[in-house]
């Protein structure tokens, strides 16, 4: 069984018992959310297709940990014979969370 759902903006294909990184969430370690976006569901072979959600659908998850930082991106700009050159670096913030089950 799995679903497509969407969480802080991205969309992601989730199975439970699943961890995943997602966009950092207003959320403690250990709290319980639930995420009412559910696009799409497949359990044993059917497939249930919201237009655009599916209205009963929930996916319940956990948090894990709450503040995780994720590479670092480094974004380098020059411009030749110019004299010109920006270095700057980005590191985004994650929140890892546990798929506890998809309600249909």
């Amino acid at each position: 069984m799995f679903a497509i759902v969407t969480i802080a903006g991205q969309q992601f294909k989730v199975e439970e018992g699943q961890e995943i990184f997602v966009h950092q969430l207003e959320a403690a370690e250990g709290d319980s959310l639930s995420f009412d976006q559910v696009h799409l569901i497949e359990h044993d072979g059917q497939v249930s297709i919201g237009k655009p959600v599916l209205s009963t659908a929930r996916v319940n998850a956990t948090v894990v940990t709450d503040h995780v930082k994720g590479d670092k991106v480094i974004i380098f700009k020059k411009k030749r014979r110019k004299g010109y050159r920006l270095k700057k670096g980005h590191r985004q913030h994650f929140t890892k969370i546990k798929i506890d089950s998809i309600v249909a």
